[in-house]
């Protein structure tokens, strides 16, 4: 192997440049008015532009599982995050800094907003009267058509909960995906595209089979972004949409 083959392969990685404080040192209210500017022009597209989710992580939580400290905020910001959709950026680190503060804003409002419901009518309204596992999974228990909500209140903050509710064709996940398939004996198959490729693809359908084809061997296929899921604004009140993102926002990983 030559040599400038094996120094590409075996070089050290670069080594993070990565600033001797502690603390942030921008957080004044210029430098949050930046940091949000900063922050809708590169991250408000995955992070949503009030930072409680959508494509990426919910940023507006009072405490980041993976930045809990000011410097490991500036070391995600600018590095990214391995293995991840999360980029490393060129930002100057002043920037950098206004943007981690703009972040935690984020999660200081978050903390004071008032969901305004209780969460144990919410669980009713949300297993009972609004048929929310019939799709979704909490825990072991309820269906797989539509995404698990087992944690979904660590990922997505109240006001995206509500809103989802509200309004569900607004805001669907890049990566979720309907699709329609019609075998070659005439049998249809919707369900969620779980994984496609240039030869095959597989789906869920509603009640949680799997589904394996060939592309080659069906009639038709379309996969598109949409959702099933039903907007609730005429079938709850606002008390009960209240008590159901309370319930939501309570769910962190538990089974429940």
């Amino acid at each position: 192997m030559p040599w400038w083959i094996a120094l590409f392969f075996f070089q050290a990685p670069p080594q993070m440049d990565l600033p001797q404080v502690d603390r942030n040192p921008h957080t004044s209210e210029a430098d949050i008015v930046q940091g949000r500017k900063l922050y809708a022009g590169r991250c408000a597209g995955c992070h949503g532009p009030g930072g409680d989710g959508g494509k990426g992580a919910n940023l507006a939580v009072a405490v980041l599982p993976r930045a809990s400290t000011d410097l490991a905020l500036y070391r995600v910001v600018r590095y990214g995050l391995p293995e991840t959709e999360m980029p490393s950026t060129l930002l100057a680190p002043r920037e950098v800094w206004q943007i981690a503060a703009f972040v935690r804003s984020l999660g200081a409002a978050s903390a004071a907003e008032s969901v305004g419901g209780d969460a144990r009518r919410g669980r009713d309204v949300v297993t009972t009267k609004g048929s929310c596992l019939q799709c979704h999974a909490i825990g072991l228990n309820g269906g797989r058509l539509g995404p698990a909500l087992t944690d979904v209140g660590a990922r997505r903050g109240p006001g995206h909960l509500r809103a989802k509710l509200l309004d569900p064709k607004a805001a669907i996940p890049d990566d979720f995906r309907m699709a329609q398939i019609t075998t070659r004996d005439g049998r249809k198959i919707e369900g969620v595209r779980l994984n496609e490729d240039v030869d095959s693809i597989q789906v869920r359908d509603a009640g949680g089979k799997l589904h394996s084809y060939w592309k080659r061997e069906l009639l038709d296929f379309k996969v598109e972004r949409r959702t099933t899921m039903p907007s609730y604004a005429d079938k709850l009140s606002s008390q009960e949409i209240n008590d159901a993102v309370a319930y939501l926002s309570t769910l962190r990983g538990e089974s429940r």
